[in-house]
């Protein structure tokens, strides 16, 4: 059946390369069009950049178009031929005007407009005419139902439609390049204000406008002031959903017991806002990934602010369980929370609250090939894992605006997590062949408060004052069992017919961060920015490793040089100075950051007390070429400082294979970043560019001194002063011709980097490239498509050899809406990987589909899916070491096929 299956769907994609080719050259000509074009200009004949144009049929089976013009004033529509339009052109602040236009056989048709300024007609304008698209500087309305056909069942597909807007499979929103990093409803935040539980829960039909407001800033008075480069979208909500409550059921069964039930409640009013969102299934669909648990960390981009708070929380215990994408089962069952309460005009009361609990199977075979120049091996290794992961999450925000001038917000936030996991680890290498059972569990606690007061002081001045407290414990415990004994030349082991190794751990931290900044406008063109500021950490970490025997009695390792009992604390007090100016298009902000760095550390009872002062230099250059075109050039001296687990001076078994000692005389990293980007958009041509070239330098930087024995590893931490080097360049481009969008992505990285493996330092390099071309179709009255084809390599060079990678992947999504009341969806992703080195070849391809039924008006709709139709069993790719090289297989869910049944409220 499934040779048979796979035949057939072959045989499809070969006819449907060919449908692509005519698609490619006729879809834009699939019916008879002319070029409208001209310049809109006014009484002095400047141009009005931004001028909207609408242009509606006599005729009802003509499709409606719009235009908005460039900065020179320019303007193309395409129109049908032989048809007869009334053409509005409207501008803010200028009196409409309304022109009866006929076109004919010919291809172009050239007409150029003149409006009169008249600021009174203003609300006649509002009245009578609503453009589908208003630019304004900063911010771009979509009014969704010049674009929406009523056939879209969520956000995403109301979004996908909108020009400028591209939404991923993760639900991950780009807007005119830029990525949303906010989402709010009726201005107020979203849950968390990310944008997956907005773009895949909110109802379509609930939809009025969509705001996009780029260089946003959460305090409406520092706008201009502070930097921003944020993206916020707002939704506004049709006048009979504002005070309604609205949603959808949806439950579902399928083969081999498959279920899912996913409710959506929201209830909305000018005063309260209640949203649910619910999610039970064993259908693989994880509603926390590790990305979601990044925004509710503050968001990617605040993470990369703080040079290490994006690595720590990606090695951080819970990370590691919520990470993982693909798995043989999984059963996940989540619920989501979230209420506003407006107590009066001044002040809002919001709070949610997110569960989750889930189990999952996991399945990963890996080839390590380790690159030891002596005696290189191959290690195969089979690693099964039971999950259980259980998290709370929950957050309670008073905001006070009394009036422009003055904003406080108070957050309260509280995390639970509990993890279990029993695995098992199957590893073969010319060393031994052992078994080893894992037991893990980890209990974590964290509290956060953050205070923020911001407030105008005199008409030059603006003062902000922020706060922050954050308290977190973490307990976990790990057990190993095996009949082997492993580690022997570290681990003082005694005899046994079960060895049982245990490990406890206790991680307590508390962290206060205070920062007052004032905001100096000496005039429109010059700003001077001053900020003092404080960051406190005093963490304690206990280990303790040892060995139970089965007679009860406790073999511990004390003496072998584990078990941590240590101390760090860390002050940090700094004075920084900024200053900002403009020069014609061009703003420019040298700045500088004083630290001095105060901290204690101590194992048992001996204490070390260290100081230094750093003076870290910033400088931000942006040059506005338009409202559409920036480019902006940033460098900054970071200095990192070392967690606590690198500074413990006693050893601790990282896992069955790895031991690893902190060192207490590390002081701090330091490297220099430079980023060169550049951004354009232009919803006139329906194009956007953006490119982006960053260059890291390490002078110091933490690196791991390995001692290889076989497969084990010995590892401690020193400060590395030899150059390291990452240069990333990636650039990105769209274009809308007609009806189709044409992009095309290309990603370059190079590094080096040096690896202390058995008393020898050697250079690595990393090379890697990727380049995607992609075609998508935007009809309205027929199936549309969406096709992309990435090629990637990858080449890694480590103690004089030389490994590739390759990768060729294709996706096809097809999305044909027909009869009025269907929607047939399916989506195809074919992957051809290589290891060249290795003589490796694997190939991974796999097909969903699904078709959904739900006559217009009525609440029942019924769908039929399937996923994985190919019932393929793994994936496949590779990842680099300092010492050695992985190719790694992923099991992931079989086949799953399911009927739903949908009830909108």
């Amino acid at each position: 059946m499934e040779a048979y299956l796979k035949t057939k769907v072959n045989n499809l994609f070969r006819k449907l390369k060919v449908t692509i080719l005519f698609v490619l050259i006729g879809c834009s000509n699939y019916a008879q069009t002319i070029e409208f074009s001209g310049q809109v200009t006014d009484s002095l004949n400047n141009p009005l950049e931004y001028a909207n144009l609408l242009a509606v049929p006599i005729a009802d089976q003509v499709a409606v178009q719009f235009g908005i013009t460039d900065q020179n004033g320019a303007f193309k529509i395409k129109l049908e031929a032989n048809q007869n339009y009334e053409v509005t052109i409207s501008y803010l602040g200028y009196s409409p005007k309304v022109v009866e236009l006929t076109t004919t056989d010919k291809t172009k048709l050239v007409r150029d407009f003149k409006l009169k300024d008249n600021p009174n007609v203003l609300d006649e304008v509002e009245l009578h005419y609503t453009p589908p698209v208003t630019v304004k500087k900063d911010t771009i309305i979509y009014l969704t139902d010049k674009f929406v056909t009523g056939e879209e069942r969520k956000l995403r597909e109301v979004l996908k439609k909108l020009p400028g807007i591209e939404v991923d499979k993760a639900g991950n929103v780009t807007a005119n390049g830029k990525k949303v990093t906010k989402v709010m409803v009726e201005n107020k935040a979203f849950f968390n204000g990310g944008s997956k539980l907005a773009v895949n829960n909110i109802p379509a039909d609930a939809v009025d406008k969509i705001e996009i407001l780029e260089n946003y800033s959460e305090i409406a008075m520092l706008k201009g002031l502070e930097d921003s480069d944020k993206t916020a979208m707002n939704i506004s909500l049709k006048e009979d959903k504002k005070k309604f409550v609205f949603g959808e059921i949806e439950a579902g069964g399928g083969i081999k017991e498959r279920y899912i039930v996913h409710p959506t409640l929201f209830y909305y009013s000018p005063e309260t806002n209640v949203n649910f969102i619910g999610d039970v299934n064993n259908t693989g669909v994880k509603s926390f990934t590790f990305n979601d648990y990044m925004e509710f960390e503050g968001g990617v981009s605040k993470l990369l602010e703080n040079s290490g708070g994006y690595s720590s929380l990606k090695n951080s215990d819970i990370a590691a369980f919520i990470d993982a994408q693909d798995y043989k089962a999984n059963i996940n069952q989540f619920g989501a929370l979230n209420m506003r309460q407006s107590i009066s005009e001044s002040v809002d009361l919001s709070a949610y609250v997110i569960a989750s609990n889930s189990k999952t199977e996991t399945e990963v075979v890996t080839i390590n090939d380790y690159l030891n120049n002596e005696s290189p091996f191959i290690e195969n290794r089979t690693e099964t894992n039971h999950l259980k992961n259980q998290f709370v999450i929950g957050k309670l925000t008073l905001d006070y605006e009394p009036s422009f001038n003055e904003d406080f917000a108070y957050t309260s936030f509280v995390k639970l997590n509990s993890t279990d996991s029993n695995g098992l680890i199957l590893t073969e290498n010319p060393s031994q062949n052992n078994q080893i059972q894992t037991l893990d569990a980890l209990d974590g606690l964290q509290l956060r408060q953050n205070l923020s007061y911001s407030r105008k002081l005199s008409k030059n001045h603006t003062g902000t004052l922020e706060a922050n407290y954050t308290f977190s414990n973490d307990k976990p415990f790990t057990n190993w069992l095996t009949n082997q004994v492993f580690l022997q030349d570290i681990l003082p082991l005694e005899d046994d017919d079960i060895y049982n190794i245990q490990q406890t751990v206790r991680l307590n931290s508390h962290n206060f961060n205070a920062l007052a900044k004032d905001y100096w406008t000496l005039n429109s063109f010059n700003h001077l920015y001053t900020s003092v500021g404080i960051n406190l950490a005093f963490s304690d970490f206990y280990s303790r490793d040892l060995q139970q025997l089965s007679t009860g009695e406790i073999n511990s390792f004390t003496n072998a040089g584990f078990n941590n009992d240590f101390g760090y604390n860390l002050i940090d007090t700094y004075f920084g100075l900024e200053y900002k100016f403009m020069i014609g298009k061009t703003t420019i902000k040298p700045a500088a950051y004083y630290h001095f760095y105060f901290w204690e550390t101590g194992q048992d009872s001996e204490h070390t007390t260290h100081n230094k002062g750093l003076l870290l230099p910033k400088f931000d250059m942006e040059l506005d070429v338009n409202n559409s075109e920036t480019i902006r050039f940033k460098y900054t001296l970071n200095a990192d400082f070392p967690t606590i687990k690198n500074l413990a001076t006693n050893y601790i078994l990282s896992s069955f294979n790895s031991v690893f000692k902190g060192n207490d005389a590390l002081q701090n990293e330091l490297y220099h970043r430079l980023v060169l980007s550049y951004y354009k958009f232009s919803l006139f041509k329906g194009m956007h560019l953006n490119a982006n070239l960053s260059y890291n330098i390490k002078e110091k930087s933490f690196k791991y001194v390995t001692q290889l024995d076989g497969i084990d590893q010995y590892n401690l931490l020193i400060l590395f002063s030899q150059p390291e080097e990452e240069l990333m360049f990636f650039g990105g481009a769209s274009k809308k011709i007609n009806k189709i969008r044409y992009s095309l992505d290309a990603q370059l990285g190079y590094s080096n980097f040096y690896q202390i493996v058995n008393e020898e330092t050697n250079k690595n390099s990393s090379k890697n490239i990727s380049a995607t071309v992609g075609v998508e179709t935007l009809f309205k009255d027929f199936p549309n498509l969406n096709v992309k084809y990435q090629k990637s390599a990858n080449i890694y060079s480590a103690l004089g050899d030389e490994t590739t990678f390759e990768n060729d992947n294709i996706n096809v999504e097809i999305e044909y809406d027909f009869l009025d009341d269907f929607i047939f969806k399916t989506d195809y992703n074919y992957d051809l990987y290589r290891n060249n080195s290795a003589d490796i070849k694997n190939r991974f391809d796999n097909l969903n589909a699904s078709l959904f039924y739900q006559k217009e008006d009525q609440p029942w709709g019924f769908e039929l899916s399937a996923s994985n139709i190919f019932d393929t069993t793994f994936k496949q790719n590779n990842s680099f070491s300092s010492f050695l090289i992985s190719d790694t297989k992923t099991f992931i869910l079989p086949r799953i096929i399911m009927f739903k049944v949908i009830y909108k409220l």
